[in-house]
């Protein structure tokens, strides 16, 4: 499809292929040590060790919201610095005046923007207030569900940003229909999302592979629930199209699971996704896998672990793809 931009092969270090009967990433001489990487409304669920958010709904986002993953969340947020040469956006906006962050999460991206635009009204909202209370002044949070009635006047926004929003939503097309009404004419809407497909360019994964079964198995689950299991460039495309956006465009980023890339920010760049690791497959998969798909959470530990392990072996060189695509309002 035009404007989608097609990726080459990632090189693998060559380190990384040394001592290929070991397959920790120590005996290629990188630490991968976390430490060395550096009211009703506050009720919520909690299982499997983990806090869940309840109050829009049980099942309404399928992630935790506790410290654990506020911080897995934050480390993310670095990791998409890094692979859009720390921009915070792709869409050419320029002095916004107003900025809507739709499903915002810890608000880290909506500090970001407002510290880069002190003059613009920076508003994150989310389901859970687990954002921070001293933030900058131009920068506030509002506590609700995107896919209910938008309460913001039309034509208010200059840019509206979504990022990793598409296991929480079941109704994309009212989504994108309000964010556009809302969208100012000549104003610019953002969506950023991983494809939740495991991917290998040297053949080192195999189908049994743990990241391989453990993405797959989450993709039922979403479909079993009614919501997207992943898109691609494409469907975003689509989706911003259909909902009336002109001049779209998208950008595709490959995040390594681990830090066995050769290039040294995709080195970092994994190397924070394996710090992650541990944490993150259990954020992604333990709600989905013991709700709804009916596995106990024995099954979803150890279906989880297994994406842990084949991330930090050294010889399985597995990455997915980010895509970030953005449009415009016609004037």
């Amino acid at each position: 499809m035009e404007g989608v931009e097609i990726q080459p092969p990632l090189e693998v270090d060559p380190a990384v292929l040394e001592n290929l009967e070991e397959d920790d990433y120590l005996s290629s001489g990188y630490d991968t040590s976390t430490a060395s990487l550096t009211s009703s409304i506050n009720t919520y669920a909690y299982e499997n060790g983990r806090r869940y958010h309840t109050y829009f709904g049980v099942d309404k986002n399928l992630h935790p919201n506790d410290e654990l993953e506020q911080d897995r969340l934050d480390l993310h947020h670095e990791v998409f610095l890094l692979l859009q040469g720390r921009k915070l956006h792709e869409a050419p906006v320029v002095e916004p005046q107003r900025v809507l962050d739709v499903g915002t999460g810890t608000g880290i991206w909506a500090i970001d923007m407002a510290d880069k635009h002190p003059s613009a009204e920076i508003i994150g909202m989310d389901l859970s207030p687990i954002q921070p209370k001293w933030v900058p002044p131009n920068c506030k949070f509002e506590v609700d569900d995107a896919e209910l009635e938008w309460t913001y006047q039309s034509d208010s926004f200059d840019f509206v940003h979504i990022r990793n929003l598409t296991q929480a939503i079941s109704d994309w097309p009212k989504l994108l229909n309000q964010a556009y009404n809302r969208t100012k004419p000549g104003g610019y809407i953002e969506l950023a999302e991983i494809e939740l497909v495991a991917r290998c360019d040297d053949r080192t994964m195999d189908d049994n592979d743990g990241l391989k079964l453990f993405v797959e198995a989450l993709c039922l689950g979403m479909e079993k629930l009614g919501r997207p299991k992943y898109v691609t460039a494409n469907t975003l495309k689509s989706n911003l199209e259909g909902a009336g956006f002109v001049g779209v465009k998208s950008s595709t980023f490959k995040q390594p699971s681990g830090p066995w890339a050769k290039d040294p920010t995709l080195k970092r760049v994994g190397a924070l996704a394996y710090a992650a690791a541990e944490n993150g497959y259990h954020a992604y998969g333990l709600a989905v896998f013991t709700r709804i798909l009916g596995m106990t959470p024995e099954e979803a530990n150890k279906l989880c672990d297994a994406a842990v392990q084949s991330v930090r072996n050294k010889n399985t060189h597995s990455y997915v793809n980010f895509h970030v695509v953005y449009g415009r309002k016609p004037e």
